[in-house]
């Protein structure tokens, strides 16, 4: 019997697996980098351990540490999460060898599925249907598009899309080494790309005692950088067919293993209906809440359970009801190739409505770092359709007040009112395809009456100041005063607003034609505009301003009225769009290259994540302060580039 669990693991699963462990009775254990000394995830756990250092090879990554934490806090059981070691088998061994119960598949199952190639192989002996593997080496233009995957680890890392045969060497290249960097081999394999595939997948669930549930099928096709973004269960339009063959596929790759606790097998489903096998991950998934709604189960609880060798509650899975869609809310910009964001946290506020469940690492008043994943959180919405689903979890985030670094909330809300996904038409490119439509720019007025309301608001925190509990409309000094001017530059589009007004005997008189101030104070503005009342709750903080509507926020930075002209950047300076590590230059890369306009010059990997650099003109590189393991700060200078005085920039465009 389990009674205190460490859970080898951060963030939001960490928090997770502790919420279960609490409602069965079992204590709790956290481990916790530098980085994360004041995380969550170590507050709500009954005893923390420390791994020294911040970067996950030395701390999440590090094995020894962690089982030589469960040892010194007395756990007797190991849970790993997913990512970080949980698909390593060696730790899995070394857990049981130190006496403690492993919350996790035997150590057989992980090694077999562990390579993707191996398992490609296992799997055809067992008749799950597979893609016919290509060599690179052997590759033609008939082959092409080709998907380049790491054969080790996932989350979209090592993968490359090639559908030119002159860029096959290169990607290989690039897919080698970011494999070897993230999952320290560098293996890489070459198979068909299926363009508009759908990534479906089925959870298992299996004991020690021959039983194997096929707890449904879940789609999460909608991916960014092979990572997912968006996603339902069950998968919507598989007909009767499909879906049991996927399940029965499922069941036969789980026993060919000889599988036990929770697992997923993934598949991709042509648009021509036949599923082909990706990969089955040996661990919990980040999308489990859903399967857990629609089936009414608690799979951590069930994970443990069979760890303890107790066998699942019947022979067969629950009846599943409703339809429930997970939305993974990222620090993150969509709008700018994805960019990591980092800073402190002000607020993450989700309405708890029936049938919305919210998974968090993360509150209010924390910090988001460059270390980690930048996945705030999961929202779920569960109800009994898909449409009711889908509408009440695009709700709950527009109603979401995040404040604090740039997120994908925005993107999330769109995504999920965009004709393709309400109608269900669903594929791994829905991204690349809809993205600009999904990032537009913001609507100028929207954004004007916003920063209109920021204003009003700091002249109500002003004149609350001088006549203190005053809020409203009739509180504003009984005098006419001159005009007042404030500045604001809209985030993260970089627009700047100039917003007018003064006190007068009757109130606030803004400078902006067509807007009435109703009521104002610090924290909450109602304005008229066109007929039209609108609420605006305003949270300032520093220079920051965090304006939310009911369809919409806005984020601004509060200007000193007069611009210092002598703030100026080095033209065709390259700066760090984040903090992070350099790991690799352009081949030859040195001061006095010869550089083209959008050729990647600079490689930077923060937040699990690699980030090119790209040169901004076609010119000479002039500068270069980038090192392959140099760590550098957000807007670090890392390299410059002189555009080239004869240089026609329309004929560059054509040529691109």
């Amino acid at each position: 019997m389990i009674t205190s669990l460490l859970v080898a693991n951060r963030g939001e699963i960490a928090c997770r697996i502790f919420r279960t462990c609490r409602a069965l009775g079992i204590a709790t254990v956290a481990v916790y980098s530098d980085a994360d000394a004041g995380a969550l995830h170590v507050r709500e756990a009954d005893t923390a351990v420390r791994l020294p250092g911040s970067a996950p090879r030395d701390t999440y990554l590090r094995g020894d540490l962690v089982v030589a934490a469960a040892l010194a806090a007395g756990a007797d059981a190991v849970h790993p999460g997913y990512g970080f070691l949980s698909e390593n088998a060696g730790f899995a061994a070394a857990v049981q060898d130190a006496g403690l119960v492993w919350v996790g598949p035997p150590v057989k199952a992980i090694e077999l599925m562990a390579s993707k190639t191996r398992a490609k192989e296992l799997m055809a002996a067992a008749g799950v249907p597979l893609l016919a593997p290509v060599d690179p080496a052997a590759a033609r233009a008939e082959d092409l598009p080709l998907l380049l995957k790491a054969a080790w680890g996932g989350g979209g890392r090592g993968m490359r899309i090639v559908r030119e045969l002159n860029h096959l060497e290169g990607e290989l290249t690039a897919a080698a080494a970011e494999a070897l960097s993230a999952f320290g081999d560098g293996e890489v394999f070459a198979e068909p790309y299926v363009e508009r595939g759908r990534h479906v997948e089925v959870q298992i669930m299996a004991d020690e005692h021959d039983g194997v549930w096929a707890l449904g099928t879940r789609d999460c096709s909608l991916q960014r950088r092979h990572q997912k973004v968006i996603e339902e269960a069950p998968a919507p339009g598989l007909d009767d067919g499909l879906r049991d063959r996927l399940h029965t596929a499922a069941v036969a790759a789980a026993r060919a293993v000889g599988y036990r606790g929770a697992g997923t097998v993934e598949f991709l489903v042509a648009d021509d209906g036949r599923p082909y096998f990706l990969e089955m991950n040996t661990r919990l998934q980040v999308e489990h809440p859903v399967t857990e709604a629609v089936f009414g189960l608690d799979l951590v609880a069930l994970q443990l359970r069979t760890a303890e060798g107790e066998p699942l509650p019947a022979a067969a899975p629950p009846h599943p009801a409703g339809h429930a869609v997970e939305a993974r809310l990222y620090a993150e910009d969509p709008a700018r190739d994805w960019q990591p964001q980092t800073g402190a946290l002000l607020s993450l506020d989700v309405p708890q409505e029936p049938g919305v469940r919210l998974d968090t690492g993360y509150t209010g008043g924390d910090t988001i770092g460059a270390h980690y994943d930048p996945m705030l959180a999961k929202v779920i919405a569960h109800a009994p359709t898909r449409t009711e689903a889908v509408r009440l979890l695009a709700r709950t985030l527009e109603r979401a007040r995040v404040h604090g670094p740039v997120t994908n909330r925005d993107l999330l809300v769109r995504s999920l009112r965009h004709p393709d996904f309400v109608a269900a038409r669903l594929d791994t490119g829905f991204y690349e395809r809809h993205l600009a439509a999904l990032t537009p720019a913001p609507d100028e007025s929207a954004v004007r009456l916003a920063a209109t309301a920021a204003a009003v608001a700091e002249a109500a925190r002003n004149a609350t100041a001088t006549t203190p509990g005053s809020a409203r409309f009739g509180a504003w000094r009984n005098l006419p005063s001159q005009p007042q001017l404030r500045r604001y530059r809209s985030e993260p589009d970089g627009r700047e607003h100039e917003i007018t007004y003064r006190t007068t005997r009757d109130g606030l008189a803004v400078g902006t034609e067509g807007f009435r101030v109703v009521c104002a104070g610090p924290g909450r503005v109602t304005l008229e505009s066109a007929g039209v009342t609108r609420h605006f709750d305003v949270l300032g903080r520093d220079d920051r301003r965090y304006v939310d509507t009911a369809t919409g926020s806005y984020a601004f930075t509060a200007l000193p009225r007069f611009t210092d002209p002598a703030e100026r950047t080095e033209p065709g300076s390259l700066l760090a769009p984040m903090p992070g590590t350099v790991v690799r230059l352009a081949e030859g890369l040195a001061a006095g290259s010869a550089v083209e306009a959008g050729q990647p010059l600079i490689w930077l990997e923060a937040m699990k994540m690699e980030h090119r650099i790209l040169a901004p003109a076609t010119g000479t590189l002039t500068a270069l302060h980038a090192a392959p393991g140099l760590q550098v700060e957000v807007g670090a200078l890392l390299a410059v580039v002189t555009e080239h005085a004869d240089h026609d920039p329309e004929a560059s465009e054509e040529t691109a």
